[in-house]
This record gives structure tokens, sequence and C-alpha cells, in this order.
């Protein structure tokens, strides 16, 4: 199985920064694009940025300029630095990627997992 894990998150006021980490872990093989998401109260998960195993990366209009996207491939990891932080970027943050996990018998499996998610707040 594989598990990923936000951390990073916590009440910021506008302008300030944080610094969002995600870490994956079990029987991993690769892994392809992750991503970061994000869920406001009463609205749907949009999309925050991409990043694909070679480092391209596309974000959404509202945070372009202010985020950045960056992975590390060694580690398993993703990283999101946010910058400019405002009222409207507050939201629980959830990290996404898909992954290629092997199983004995060199059976491979694609999967697409979701993190647990870690909350944001952008006040004064």
């Amino acid at each position: 199985q594989v598990q990923l894990v936000e951390s990073g998150g916590g009440l910021v006021q506008p302008g300030g920064s944080l610094r969002l980490s995600c870490a994956a872990s079990g029987t991993i093989f690769s892994i392809k694009a992750m991503g970061w998401y994000r869920q406001a109260p009463g609205k749907q998960r949009e999309l925050v940025a991409v990043i694909t195993s070679s480092g391209s990366t596309n974000y959404a209009d509202s945070v372009k300029g202010r985020f950045t996207i960056s992975r590390d491939n060694a580690k398993n990891a993703m990283y999101l630095q946010m910058n400019s932080l405002e009222p409207e970027d507050t939201a629980v943050y959830y990290c996404n990627a898909d992954v290629t996990t092997r199983y004995s018998g060199g059976i491979y499996s694609a999967d697409n997992y979701w993190g647990q998610g870690t909350q944001v707040t952008v006040s004064s």
C-alpha cells in the first residue's frame, strides 16, 4: 500500500508564506504526476498545481506567480511554497500522486492516491 502524508499547514496572516510538504511511502516503484489540490468550505476541490516526474509544472491562474511546486524524486516527496497568501487561499490542501507499485511475481499496479489533507488558514 501507498500513503501520502501532508504537513506544513497552519494559520498565517495575509501576505505571509507557508511551505507544504507531501511524503509518499510504501511499496513504490515509481511516481508519475504529483499535484496539490485544495478545497474551501462549501466549494469543490480544485487543482492548485501539478508537476510531472521530469519537472514540468502547471498552475491554477489564481496562484501563478505566488506558489511554486517542486519535488524530490529520490525522497518521493513534493512541496508547495506559498507566498503572498490571501484569505481566498484558505482551504484544506491535499496531495495527490499517480503511483506505480510493484508486487511479487513482477506484477505492477498503477493507482491514484490522496493524502489526508492539511489545513491552511489565511487570516489577520
